[in-house]
């Protein structure tokens, strides 16, 4: 069961520094820059559906106001 477990998991601190340390700077940067394209665009996703419930919230008000101005 020992291969199992992961570095680290009985709280020994340097087994967890160790297996960072096995990875190069290279694919370090590269993980961070894929990891930042994705959060962009989940974040590009949410601006969008914000923007379309302020839309369709302005829309209803704008209706709601010249359905009163023209029953009155």
């Amino acid at each position: 069961m020992q291969r199992f477990r992961t570095p680290g998991a009985d709280g020994d601190p340097d087994a967890r520094m160790d297996v960072a340390s096995r990875i190069s700077t290279a694919a370090f940067r590269a993980a961070i820059e894929e990891r930042m394209r994705n959060l962009e665009r989940d974040l590009g996703d949410i601006k969008n559906r914000v923007n379309g419930l302020i839309f369709l919230v302005a829309g209803t008000v704008i209706a709601q106001l010249l359905l009163r101005a023209l029953a009155w």
